[in-house]
């Protein structure tokens, strides 16, 4: 026992040990009695609560402006993508659209292969088409090694929509019923009149620009809604296609003659797929 309290380093740790525990034992104690802490732990606090809250504004300002800018950033794309969606939309729609264009001209083409039992027919498409030469001509991808051959009547739905004035190996032009060219190689036409009579004639286009069936000694006859098909003399085309309905019954200028205005039966604006009526095989 002397030989430890002669060692004083582990007296002083000893000593220090006790007073720790002491001190310890003391303040459980003073805090289990007191309802409040101290004055001195109360600053304490305080203090580390209002540096707390001088650190934690500039952070939370400083985040919430990185939240900010984010959520803009996020905005932006959403909508980037958003507005990709929109375009991809319309194209789709667009494109839905021609399909189902085209679709309804190709079924009314096999409709008319199954009428026209009289006819060879061949399908083509249109493949360029003027601005210049809208209402005149167009071209299709069928030629001479197809059969084609100038003056063939062109269909495109349930009427005529032109000729075939030149043709190439692989691709014809086609003047339309509409063209406004006075040297136009033009349709001879025919009707069933009231009284069960026919009515002959030929298809040009009015000042109007309106298609018309002309030349007619008697068109009063013809009522609204009357067809009109080709008549085939001339040889240039054959008997019995459809042209149109009449619209409606007018004098031309010098009151002669009776101006017709027809309603096309085939599809002149738009028409992407056509017939081509190659040839008559028996009347």
């Amino acid at each position: 026992m002397k030989n430890f309290f002669k060692n004083k380093k582990i007296l002083a740790t000893f000593i220090v040990v006790i007073v720790i525990l002491s001190m310890l034992t003391i303040s459980v104690n003073l805090r289990n009695r007191r309802s409040a802490p101290t004055f001195v732990q109360k600053l304490g606090n305080d203090t580390i609560a209002i540096v707390a809250r001088v650190v934690k504004w500039p952070v939370s300002l400083f985040t919430g402006s990185i939240d900010s800018v984010q959520d803009l950033i996020d905005t932006q794309n959403e909508n980037d993508h958003l507005r990709k969606q929109i375009d991809n939309l319309a194209q789709t729609k667009a494109r839905n659209s021609a399909l189902e264009d085209e679709n309804t001209q190709l079924k009314q083409a096999l409709k008319l292969k199954s009428t026209l039992s009289d006819y060879n027919i061949v399908n083509g498409s249109v493949i360029s088409r003027s601005p210049d030469t809208w209402s005149d001509l167009l071209i299709i991808n069928q030629g001479a090694q197809s059969g084609i051959k100038k003056n063939m009547a062109v269909m495109s739905g349930p009427g005529v929509i032109g000729r075939i004035v030149e043709v190439n190996r692989t691709s014809s032009k086609v003047e339309l019923i509409t063209s406004t060219d006075k040297s136009a190689n033009r349709f001879a036409v025919e009707a069933d009149a009231a009284d069960g009579k026919k009515v002959h004639g030929i298809i040009s286009v009015t000042s109007g620009n309106e298609l018309a069936f002309t030349q007619v000694v008697d068109g009063r006859k013809l009522k609204r809604g009357t067809r009109v098909y080709t008549s085939g003399m001339g040889g240039r085309s054959p008997k019995g296609l459809l042209v149109g309905t009449v619209k409606k019954t007018t004098r031309d200028s010098y009151g002669l003659s009776d101006v017709i205005e027809i309603k096309p039966a085939g599809n002149i604006n738009s028409p992407s797929i056509i017939t081509v009526i190659k040839r008559k095989v028996a009347d």
